[in-house]
């Protein structure tokens, strides 16, 4: 009798300790924090704008005692192109300063080559631009900070250039602007100078209702 109940009491003992160690194991596991995630997307838009200050004459007119006259515009480029943006000027006609609305009279056009200091030959007469700003090239364009050394005269220190119907229509074409970045929410302004220039020649008189007109168009391109 002493022999079964031990038996029994020995097997109730091994049932109610693999009942405890069971009972550990299948208890669930609460862990102190869990993580999740999301992807927040935010598309931009490239964007780019170009404004300037409008029509413009040229400082004085041409005659037989005075014999260059300059002319300014500025040119405002707003982009959040992070490669920037480069700013190009060109004419819709050739010569860019011709009679209008009659074209019976030019004005050749400045030299066509890189940028350089005025010179107008003698017996001739030409028409050119040049530019300074912050992003503006002082090696292609000269140190300039003003767009003529007199009221009329043109500067000492800017390199010109004639204006052409493209870009692309020599090979010497330069920017009057670029940069590699964006610019600030107010934009980049450059200062594009016009000069004009007879030498022992006379431009002649446009006819009656007419006048000497170039159309110069920038355009701003994001990189």
């Amino acid at each position: 009798m002493l022999k079964h109940l031990s038996i029994i009491l020995s097997t109730t003992l091994v049932i109610a300790v693999l009942a405890f160690f069971s009972y550990g194991a299948l208890e669930p596991q609460f862990a102190k924090a869990v993580t999740a995630q999301v992807i927040v997307t935010l598309n931009v838009t490239q964007g780019i704008s170009l404004s300037n200050s409008g029509d413009t004459t040229m400082s004085t007119a041409l005659g037989i005692t005075q014999n260059s006259a300059i002319a300014t515009s500025t040119w405002t480029v707003i982009t959040n192109d992070s490669a920037g943006y480069t700013l190009a000027m060109t004419s819709t006609g050739t010569p860019a300063m011709q009679m209008s609305p009659t074209p019976t009279f030019s004005i050749a056009d400045y030299q066509k080559a890189a940028p350089s200091i005025w010179v107008a030959t003698s017996g001739s007469a030409y028409f050119g631009y040049t530019a300074f700003g912050t992003d503006t090239s002082t090696g292609s364009w000269g140190t300039g900070a003003a767009c003529g050394a007199s009221a009329n005269g043109t500067s000492t220190t800017l390199k010109y250039q004639g204006l052409a119907t493209s870009s692309a229509a020599y090979i010497s074409q330069v920017n009057a602007a670029s940069r590699t970045s964006t610019t600030t929410p107010t934009g980049v302004t450059t200062t594009v100078c016009f000069a004009v220039e007879q030498n022992n020649f006379f431009v002649p008189t446009p006819t009656a209702s007419a006048a000497y007109k170039a159309t110069v168009v920038g355009t701003a391109l994001a990189s």
